[in-house]
């Protein structure tokens, strides 16, 4: 084994592990009762407390607990929706652990206040001392029946730490459950998710070069994405998980090549002596945007790849530098780091505006990624120095995912998980 690099398949907690914080709520948040789930005391105090905090920490909810209700039911025909209505309350949570042998499953029910009657019924079936996913899986259904947007509890952040070493980190939405998948004393940039999840390309500098690799999630097993003696970076997978489309630099210039994982065949995109690099692909994958300096600046232009001798479109004309950018997950706009002055900022562009819209305010804000649901960017931060992460939902909650030691940086979203 190389003496700089350990694959490590779902180690213990790191030292690092991030603390997710609020910094900015919405101004009206759902009001919600969330009584103490029926059934065992200590496996429903932690399920509540997790469900709890995963609403709480999308900014969008107040949580109200056992002890600031009026009544406590512990069913349906114990609910008084008057006694709920007086507080304000918006919806009322109900649940009851069930367990069955090593493991358990919850039955949880949802009524809004105003309308005075349940709106769904749901169960969910957990895996033998994953009660935390289960909270998750709970927590996602919860979000959706109430905002009508999929809820991202259940997934998964991929980024960087550094500190003694660079290690490539995997944990859950909300900064919990770190676990290593890989650890080397050289950079690693640059994390990608499969399609499915189960997947994750990198570049690695272990062999004193960029390399791009790609590793099982589940069993550890890495390899190269495809042997050359080029330098190789900025992988990004097609929707169909099929193709990684990179930068290489074959000829002394960086260029966007589409690989075909199943016969390693190149096709390159970009013919340009400007750098082109930073490829992403369009939900359907009909198209790619890159940054390209072809300009004079750095922007983004997209390719379309159903059209033969397809010539680059530019998108983004304002601010003077525009890059790392990916789409919109219903594919209506990009999100991107835009320099406008001297500060770079988290900004996107619908494809239906003519205009920018910066969605963060500091002086150097980086490699955004957005939820599979499109409703929040995970973005690297620089505070004191330090790396460390930062969000914001497009409803304006923001939030921050500093980490107990080391710093934080290159995040990447995984999809949905279930």
């Amino acid at each position: 084994m190389n003496k700089k690099l350990l694959v490590l398949i779902f180690s213990n907690f790191l030292n690092a592990e991030l603390i997710l914080e609020i910094t900015q709520g919405t101004e009206d948040p759902y009001r919600v009762a969330l009584v103490q789930f029926e059934g065992n005391k200590n496996i429903s105090k932690n399920i509540n407390e997790i469900i709890r905090n995963n609403l709480t920490r999308s900014g969008e909810f107040k949580i109200f607990g056992n002890d600031d209700l009026i009544s406590n039911p512990s069913d349906e025909t114990e609910v008084i929706f008057n006694d709920f209505k007086i507080l304000d309350i918006d919806y009322l949570i109900l649940g009851k652990i069930i367990e069955e042998g090593a493991g358990i499953s919850v039955i949880y029910e949802i009524y809004d206040i105003n309308k005075s009657k349940k709106i769904r019924t749901s169960t969910v079936f957990g895996i033998p001392n994953k009660n935390r996913q289960l909270s998750h899986y709970i927590s996602d259904g919860i979000y959706e029946e109430i905002t009508g947007i999929k809820g991202i509890s259940s997934t998964k952040i991929l980024y960087v730490t550094e500190k003694d070493n660079f290690n490539l980190v995997i944990a859950d939405a909300d900064g919990s459950n770190e676990q290593i998948l890989l650890k080397s004393s050289d950079p690693i940039i640059s994390p990608s998710w499969s399609p499915d999840s189960k997947k994750v390309a990198y570049v690695s500098f272990e062999t004193g070069m960029a390399k791009v690799y790609i590793q099982n999630i589940a069993t550890g097993k890495r390899e190269l994405a495809i042997e050359n003696s080029s330098q190789i970076s900025s992988p990004s997978w097609s929707p169909d998980g099929k193709f990684l489309s990179l930068t290489m630099y074959q000829d002394g210039n960086a260029e966007i090549y589409i690989l075909n994982l199943k016969n390693k065949k190149l096709t390159r995109l970009t013919n340009h002596y400007s750098i082109d690099t930073e490829s992403s692909w369009s939900p359907k994958g009909s198209k790619i945007i890159f940054t390209s300096g072809r300009s004079g600046s750095p922007q983004i232009y997209e390719l379309n790849l159903k059209r033969s001798n397809s010539k680059p479109k530019r998108l983004t004309f304002d601010g003077n530098y525009n890059a790392k950018g990916s789409y919109l997950p219903d594919n209506d706009g990009i999100i991107f780091v835009h320099r406008e002055n001297s500060n770079f900022q988290i900004a996107i562009k619908y494809f239906d505006e003519n205009y920018v819209r910066p969605l963060t305010q500091a002086q150097l804000d980086e490699s955004p990624s957005i939820s599979p649901n499109g409703n929040v960017i995970v973005y690297a931060i620089k505070d004191d120095g330090m790396g460390l992460l930062a969000g914001i939902t497009l409803s304006g909650v923001k939030f921050r995912l500093p980490a107990k030691m080391g710093s934080v940086r290159e995040p990447a979203w995984s999809g949905f998980l279930r």
